[in-house]
């Protein structure tokens, strides 16, 4: 059995010593994935998205919803449902395939009750915009400092971008007041496509 010179262990632990006091000096590239931009926004604000733009134009709280104002069934919660209604244009590019979810203070996230229908924002040709909404079914406690975030499904070699819009509920008294005076029911509207 052949053993290795000591200059040659003495360089294999000097480079691994040099990689970790590199990744220590730039922390964000070992807490963050490097491969990604977050635009942060608010409500009423365009946030670039790509070379497209979303803005989350109202957010409701109602304690039913229904996918239409016709016959379908209401859906009821032991909770509160938090229905986001955004406009999204198109740019030149596809924006590709994402993900829509709420994040509240405190880590938990919330997914789209009406995946059947849309569980990301929806673009449509470049130039032309799109209204949507996305329907949230939440603990009333975890409403304080609600975000909707949107993830971006993209190839492992390409710098992806994703989006954090700030729902503007910042404590708790808001966040109480808001669901006390919740909506006895949401209608889902219809989606609408224009020019942009």
């Amino acid at each position: 059995m052949k053993l290795y010179r000591p200059a040659t262990v003495l360089v294999g632990v000097a480079f691994v010593l040099l990689g970790g006091v590199a990744r220590l000096l730039e922390p964000s590239t070992v807490y963050e994935d490097s491969t990604r931009i977050i635009n942060q926004g608010a409500i009423g604000e365009d946030v670039k998205y790509f070379d497209s733009t979303v803005t989350v134009t109202r957010m409701r709280f109602a304690k039913t919803f229904a996918e239409d104002s016709g016959e379908s069934k209401q859906v009821r919660t032991e909770g509160i449902f938090v229905a986001v209604e955004y406009d999204a244009v198109r740019g030149k590019t596809d924006p590709g395939t994402n993900n829509a979810m709420l994040a509240a203070d405190d880590g938990t996230v919330y997914r789209p009750v009406t995946e059947v229908i849309e569980q990301g924002i929806s673009f449509t040709e470049p130039g032309f915009a799109r209204s949507g909404a996305l329907v949230f079914e939440v603990n009333p406690s975890d409403v304080v400092g609600l975000t909707l975030q949107v993830h971006t499904f993209g190839a492992f070699t390409v710098l992806t971008e994703d989006l954090a819009i700030d729902l503007g509920v910042p404590d708790e008294e808001i966040a109480e007041r808001s669901i006390e005076q919740a909506e006895p029911q949401y209608v889902i509207p219809d989606s609408v496509t224009r020019v942009a």
